[in-house]
């Protein structure tokens, strides 16, 4: 075992740290007079005859005090100190409106704590806010060339109202000196949900670090404002606009996220309601978030989710110059697309044939039905008749092509029975019969697909249609939210806690449309391989009265008027358009008649008899 030595330079060097520490405790000990003076600062009276409530008259003391504090905080903010002790260094807002929306802006961040829409209320006929009581941040984080980091959120802004013609104008600056400073510069034009605003800085290029991003932070948790809050919650989300035209959106998840480069614009839609930041410069790069803030109905009824958008800003020569815009206002396609910046891919209309079908046809078509007819319900049912009326020949097709299988079915039975050991020659001689005969299973099946981008179209538009919001019709208060014929004393797990009409109607317009379809193929005995028609007429209706029991009621009244039209469509085709008597005839006389085979109808013929031949000298071996 070594045996410890003694290390006299260790020694030295406590002794030597213990002398500092005496030296510096007996140097910072007050004196008996700085023991009065502070004792004296602490110790402010009230007068007799002030009122407790009232704040004490200030003293020679206190003002020493503050003094101290301001000096205090000028030195934690280095130059943005200056701020701080402008008569603007206080927790007071400004609003300014025009006739569509009212906005308070914070001295306190500079960036608007309230918009409020003045021409709207909540399904509880309280005003609209999408911005209130802290719901939302904008905030811009940035490092000083002293190595300072800030947040212009904790910092006060000088605020300046001036009016420019018909416009008002808002400029709050956030001041190093009288000539050097951050400026948030908002610009509310009459009649406008969409304000011009800019960020800007004057010889601040000694102040802002140039080797740290300035981060722009924009955060927004979006209220209820439907009755049903999963229903508008289920059209709450963040879309952004990036790359120069390309547009995309975050998933409807517990928690998304995404990032993407170059970023014209970011929405926070609320359904019906939508806050957008655009700029004209393109963000280098931008991350979104969004978290569902909905995981119970009945517990989470304030907010819907929550975004988050952080967005990097450049410098330019050492400054801050970026021109950009805030929109709070509707989800209106109309009001979004008359700004030409793309906006109306906000509007959930459908992707492809199924927007391009919305945005030509039935927005222009039902604008001018809502303007022209006593209500919106009458323009939904009106629309729903054109479109099943031009939609008719399709379904003529359909039912002409049904009305020719019934009418083979007896020789198709024949042909089952005849080659029911042998499935490549019963598939052979049935493909003969229909060429013969001038049918096919397909050519029922063509025209039901032909409906399906007219279909979705409308199943994207009606929830999307602004113009529906709290509009009544019949029992229905509100054609975008659900109707409610009877409420639950208790809730029914995928149903709710009401009952709704209009999805018990267009449910059971539904099953009898699927009766008088699928009732030819449910007397037949049921192929192998084929889906189970009685199963699904049944589970269909029962799926659509669960599905839209929360649903806006003008979708549920559409699909009920829908298939009400199409009921009495095929009725008339059946009992007055067409003649299976004649359609037999028909069928037998292309029979006898010499039928040319199509390049496609022989290549399967020859096919199919290649396949026999290899079958049979499979079976001779």
């Amino acid at each position: 075992m070594e045996e410890k030595k003694f290390d006299v330079q260790s020694l030295i060097g406590f002794l030597l740290i213990g002398g500092i520490l005496l030296w510096m405790l007996y140097n910072n000990t007050p004196t008996e007079e700085e023991l009065e003076a502070e004792q004296n600062t602490e110790q402010v009276e009230i007068p007799e005859n002030t009122d407790a409530n009232e704040p004490p008259a200030r003293t020679e003391a206190t003002e020493i005090q503050d003094s101290t504090a301001m000096a205090q905080a000028r030195e934690r903010l280095g130059p943005f100190g200056y701020s701080a002790g402008l008569a603007s260094a206080s927790d007071e807002s400004t609003t300014f409106s025009n006739d569509v929306l009212e906005l308070k802006i914070e001295n306190k961040g500079g960036s608007i704590s309230e918009a409020r829409m003045l021409n709207f209320k909540t399904y509880d006929s309280i005003p609209v806010y999408l911005i209130k009581d802290g719901n939302a941040s904008f905030n811009l984080n940035f490092t000083t060339t002293d190595g300072r980091v800030l947040d212009t959120q904790n910092l006060y802004f000088e605020p300046e109202v001036s009016q420019n013609g018909d416009n008002k104008v808002l400029s709050m600056k956030l001041k190093v000196s009288e000539t050097e400073f951050l400026e948030y510069r908002y610009v509310l034009k009459p009649g406008e949900y969409m304000l011009d605003f800019s960020i800007r800085s004057q010889g601040l290029n000694r102040v802002l670090n140039p080797n740290q991003d300035i981060n722009l932070d924009w955060k927004l948790k979006g209220y209820r404002h439907a009755k049903s809050i999963s229903y508008e919650n289920r059209y709450t989300e963040l879309s952004y606009e990036y790359d120069d035209g390309a547009d995309d959106y975050l998933g409807q998840g517990d928690f998304t996220d995404d990032e993407e480069e170059n970023i014209t614009y970011v929405a926070f839609k609320q359904h019906f309601f939508t806050s957008i930041l655009l700029t004209d410069t393109p963000f280098k790069r931008g991350k979104f978030t969004s978290e569902n803030l909905v995981q119970d109905e009945e517990v989470d009824t304030v907010y819907t989710k929550a975004f988050t958008a952080s967005l990097p800003l450049e410098l330019n020569g050492g400054e801050l110059n970026y021109n950009m815009n805030w929109y709070y206002g509707p989800t209106d396609y109309k009001i979004l697309n008359d700004y030409d910046r793309n906006l109306d891919e906000i509007v959930p209309l459908g992707w492809g044939i199924f927007g391009w079908i919305n945005q030509h046809i039935f927005i222009p078509f039902f604008s001018f039905l809502s303007g022209v007819l006593p209500s919106y319900g009458i323009a939904i049912i009106v629309m729903t008749i054109v479109v099943r009326i031009v939609l008719s020949p399709v379904t003529y097709k359909s039912y002409l092509s049904q009305a020719k299988m019934k009418v083979l079915r007896p020789e198709i039975n024949e042909l089952n029975e005849k080659y029911k050991d042998n499935a490549m020659k019963k598939q052979q001689e049935t493909m003969k019969l229909y060429s013969k005969a001038g049918a096919s299973p397909m050519s029922g099946c063509l025209p039901a697909l032909m409906q399906i981008p007219v279909f979705y179209a409308l199943f994207q538009f009606f929830p999307s249609a602004f113009q529906l919001r709290q509009k009544g019709f019949l029992w229905a208060d509100d054609l975008s939210s659900y109707d409610t014929i009877a409420q639950l004393p208790f809730t029914i797990p995928f149903y709710g806690d009401h009952v709704s009409l209009f999805p018990i109607l267009a449910s059971i317009a539904i099953f009898i449309y699927m009766m008088m379809t699928t009732g030819q193929s449910m007397a037949q005995a049921q192929q192998p391989g084929m889906p189970n028609m009685k199963f699904i007429m049944y589970l269909s209706p029962l799926l659509m009265l669960f599905f839209f029991n929360n649903y806006a009621s003008g979708l549920s009244l559409y699909y009920f008027t829908s298939n009400l039209i199409t009921i009495g469509i095929m009725l008339v085709i059946k009992y007055v358009i067409i003649d299976e008597d004649k359609i037999h005839d028909k069928i037998q006389e292309n029979k006898k008649k010499p039928k040319k085979q199509n390049r496609f109808t022989k290549k399967m013929q020859e096919m199919m008899e290649q396949a026999e031949q290899q079958q049979k000298q499979k079976g001779k071996k």
